[in-house]
């Protein structure tokens, strides 16, 4: 699409947002329906557009894309109201006689720049706190998922309000013409590269950006006792490792962290449940395209890094598929421990005791995740106050991506902004205060001619909060 139809494109969104149409309740939920209305109909087209693009099996999309969507539309369409309304506060001694309150506004135009690994999800997913915040949107999927693409481009105008909503299809260029036009918020989901891009252009503007990157998330995994805990363990990390998308996920496990002396039974366990989940090829996904698959490849031609596999490596072009793959203290200078690997391969680092790995994880950039599989509440502890992650996980990975109730996003170079449920809408919402005061009173000592007595008042009230101690006594200040 040439420039100038994208100029005419955003001055239509633009033109939808100040009329003050998309800041009403009733349109807010009536978009939130409908979308709940598309993943429900065109589920089966979800389905195919998914395996084409990434060879996923339907229950996967279904756990991963379409089931965690119709969540957080239900969410928000749960507590829209809520989100919407102006919350009281609490004002100080020096300001009365007045009141305030926080009031949340949509942003305007917003630019929404979505992955290719879950394509619907991580798409609709920032559509869902635009609009429930009041905005209207652009959406630019990402080209190399080119039949998810296709299907959000046919599909939202037939769904969602088309001069509130749009879709752009496009590669690389499509991109860096969106990118020079002004926007009131830019999303974006990808890699620290064109995020860099992003945040340049971004720069030009003065336009708020939200980066939902990745990095090397870890897992830990304690010498955990008993067989029952030792098995569910490898359970999740097995699924956290290679269940979504084949490791192709930017919250998926990139490496494990283990003590030397139980690492043998981790490799065990990790093999024997490999074996269970993965009985035929379709239970896992296919490497997207033959750039990331040649990427993958040529991390295992290292000859040091190919004599640690314990288990896997045979790969197949035609198919685009790599068999998941253990490595055993590959050497941590290799790529595969300095790039995130974003595939089916993990390494596994040995550690003398525990603890060692946190000042392991403390030497390199801040993850998006930190996995732990621990009973020992200590330990735990540790992790919390000494390490720092997006989020940090006890005894299961992945799943904290379909809490609503909870942020989602990195800090560092993994990223920052948080969306999900109510994060999602304050995201892609200004919350303005509002101050509201009377004719009524007024005191003089806030303006000259100024005197001792006056200053003496003045450090009586602001050192002294006697109105909120009352209001406290009272019950009425939180």
């Amino acid at each position: 699409m040439e420039s100038v139809g994208l100029d005419l494109l955003v001055e239509e969104l633009r033109d939808t947002f100040e009329s003050g149409k998309t800041r009403d309740f009733s349109w807010r939920k009536a978009q939130l329906k409908s979308l709940l209305k598309l993943l429900e109909e065109k589920e089966e087209d979800i389905f195919m557009a998914l395996y084409k693009d990434l060879g996923k099996h339907h229950c996967e999309v279904f756990r991963d894309e379409v089931g965690v969507l119709i969540k957080s539309v239900n969410y928000a369409l749960d507590n829209l109201k809520t989100w919407m309304a102006a919350k009281k506060v609490y004002v100080p001694l020096a300001a009365i006689p007045s009141s305030a309150e926080m009031v949340p506004e949509p942003l305007g135009v917003v630019l929404l720049f979505s992955s290719w690994n879950f394509p619907i999800g991580l798409s609709l997913e920032p559509i869902i706190g635009a609009i429930s915040a009041g905005n209207a949107v652009v959406l630019k999927p990402s080209e190399i998922a080119p039949a998810s693409s296709e299907f959000l481009a046919k599909n939202i105008p037939l769904y969602l309000d088309n001069k509130a909503v749009k879709v752009i299809q496009g590669g690389k260029r499509v991109g860096e013409q969106l990118l020079e036009l002004k926007w009131d918020k830019i999303f974006f989901t990808g890699s620290n590269r064109v995020a860099r891009t992003i945040m340049s252009a971004a720069a030009k503007h003065l336009t708020p950006v939200a980066l939902e990157l990745g990095g090397k998330c870890p897992a830990i995994i304690d010498s955990l006792s008993g067989s029952r805990d030792r098995k569910v363990a490898i359970d999740r990390v097995v699924g956290g490792k290679w269940g979504p998308c084949c490791g192709q996920a930017c919250i998926g496990i990139d490496y494990l962290l283990v003590e030397e002396k139980f690492a043998p039974v981790v490799i065990e366990l990790l093999k024997a449940t490999i074996k269970r989940f993965y009985t035929k090829r379709e239970y896992i996904s296919k490497i997207v395209n033959m750039q990331h698959f040649q990427r993958l490849s040529n991390l295992l031609k290292d000859p040091a890094v190919a004599e640690s596999i314990v288990c896997g490596g045979s790969i197949d072009s035609e198919t685009l598929f790599i068999e998941p793959t253990i490595l055993v203290n590959p050497p941590l200078d290799s790529d595969i421990m300095t790039e995130e690997i974003f595939g089916p391969l993990l390494p596994i680092i040995t550690l003398k005791k525990i603890d060692d790995c946190i000042r392991f994880l403390r030497g390199r950039p801040k993850p998006l995740a930190i996995y732990a599989f621990t009973n020992n509440e200590k330990f735990r502890k540790r992790l919390i106050e000494e390490t720092s992650s997006g989020c940090i996980a006890f005894n299961d990975a992945v799943i904290q991506y379909a809490c609503d109730t909870i942020a989602f996003g990195g800090v560092g170079q993994s990223g920052f902004g948080q969306y999900h449920g109510k994060f999602s809408f304050e995201l892609f919402s200004h919350s303005k205060p509002v101050l509201r005061r009377s004719f009524l009173t007024e005191f003089s000592f806030r303006y000259p001619p100024w005197n001792e007595r006056k200053l003496k008042f003045m450090r009586l009230l602001y050192r002294f909060d006697y109105f909120g101690l009352v209001l406290l006594i009272l019950g009425l200040k939180r």
